[in-house]
């Protein structure tokens, strides 16, 4: 029987494509194309034979990667539909040997317990790699490889959902990814007013939590009071990969309207005490599930106490984008009904008490597969924050009002008990303050 830690001996198996399509193996030994298929059979096969040639193994790593950049030109010319067709044969025409995988599953079952298993193991592993891999690796040797696999599988997310076959692919680029794009070969570098205007303009093109409106918005964002940082690669230059924005403040801030007020005089800093995260944007698609927040955040704090020795607490102000879905599914229509207007509520209207006690359930109580069901508390519970304190009227933007009613959280991030806060989600609960603790009903 195998080990737990073991992946299982099941070989990828080739999906059934979307109703109305051929299976890709027919596409390949058919003789002519039909209405709605993007290459011709003599083109796909044309396309494996050119996939196959970058990684035959008589040629060098240079040749390798020579006829990988001439694939690419191919690729940047070639129309969506067609490079799904390129997707598709380096999903499923490159798959592990199902004869290989079940030869040294049988050899590691036959060595446990014996002084061979580490080794059969070991031999076990290598044999489930599929030369998928491979192409992918001569693909990142030419300066440009990894920019333009990173691109790629931006390109196939939307298509995800529609033809599991692309789904192979995908998962092996997300690992592979997860190597190349470790922490350890990252850059933390401040971006503000002074850095070139290309890269002022990613992070206007780039920011998803709130939208930047003018140049006069980013400059109020890079000001003397406030602090951006990104994460680098060196084959990406002049790119973050996901930066956060910061304001410096002397106490924990409940609504985003000062902080995204661009006529607002500077904060004093010789004042602050507080550090406000207040937008955190992944940039890359294609980098989706590859993490790099819980490491950013980290090494943030590190750099701002180095800077401002004053510094002593460290806090969110976020958005719960997920609250009004899950209310629309869970609470009590005529709740619902009237909330159409929350910022019309006043300070004791019972739909408002009773607003913040289903927000307090939300971030509080509710849990997925063992993990917070709001995305953005599922980041911050998972580096170690606690849900801290609901805001009403923090976010009073159109966008505010449809996700959340306009409600905003601050997650703490108290660095003495981050560890402990990681331990109790393990275990299924949420770290939570007294305040939040209190609105429940």
């Amino acid at each position: 029987m195998l080990a737990a830690n073991v992946p299982s001996s099941r070989t990828e198996a080739p999906h059934r494509p979307p109703e109305g399509e051929r299976p890709l193996p027919e596409r390949l030994a058919a003789s002519f194309r039909k209405p709605g298929e993007a290459l011709s059979p003599r083109e796909l096969r044309q396309l494996l034979e050119q996939l196959r040639d970058i990684v035959d193994p008589r040629v060098s790593e240079v040749e390798g990667g020579r006829r990988a950049k001439a694939l690419e030109t191919w690729y940047a010319a070639a129309a969506p539909a067609a490079r799904r067709d390129l997707w598709l044969l380096m999903s499923e025409q490159f798959m592990a040997d199902p004869e290989k995988v079940r030869k040294a599953q049988a050899q590691y079952a036959a060595a446990v317990g014996t002084p061979d298993e580490a080794a059969a193991e070991v031999l076990y592993r290598r044999a489930t790699v599929s030369p998928r891999r491979r192409v992918l690796q001569r693909f990142s040797a030419d300066e440009d490889g990894i920019r333009f696999l990173v691109d790629m599988r931006g390109e196939m997310q939307p298509w995800l959902k529609g033809d599991a076959r692309l789904r192979a692919l995908d998962v092996e680029m997300e690992y592979m990814f997860s190597t190349w794009f470790d922490v350890g070969f990252l850059e933390l570098r401040r971006i503000s007013w002074d850095s070139p205007a290309s890269l002022v303009e990613k992070l206007i093109k780039y920011e998803a939590v709130h939208d930047i409106r003018s140049w006069a918005d980013v400059k109020n964002r890079l000001d003397s009071d406030r602090r951006c940082y990104g994460f680098f690669h060196p084959r990406l230059p002049g790119e973050p990969l996901i930066f956060v924005e910061v304001a410096l403040t002397d106490a924990v801030v409940g609504s985003i309207t000062p902080l995204l007020d661009e006529t607002a005089a500077p904060a004093d800093l010789s004042k602050a005490t507080t550090a406000i995260f207040y937008s955190i944007s992944n940039t890359q698609p294609g980098l989706r599930g590859v993490s790099f927040g819980d490491s950013l955040i980290k090494q943030v704090v590190q750099t701002l106490k180095a800077e401002f020795p004053r510094l002593k607490v460290f806090a969110t102000l976020s958005p719960i984008p997920g609250l009004r879905a899950w209310m629309n599914r869970v609470a009590p229509a005529e709740l619902m009904a009237r909330l159409d207007d929350p910022l019309a509520l006043g300070p004791k209207a019972p739909e408002r008490a009773e607003l913040l006690a289903w927000a307090a359930r939300y971030l509080g109580r509710e849990l997925d597969d063992g993990k917070p069901l709001d995305p953005v508390a599922r980041f911050h519970l998972g580096n170690g924050a606690r849900v801290e304190r609901l805001n009403w009227a923090g976010d009073p933007s159109a966008k505010g009002l449809r996700q959340s009613f306009g409600l905003m959280v601050n997650y703490l991030y108290d660095l003495r008990r981050l560890d402990r806060h990681r331990s109790m989600l393990a275990r299924g609960e949420i770290p939570i303050s007294g305040d939040i603790e209190a609105l429940y009903r």
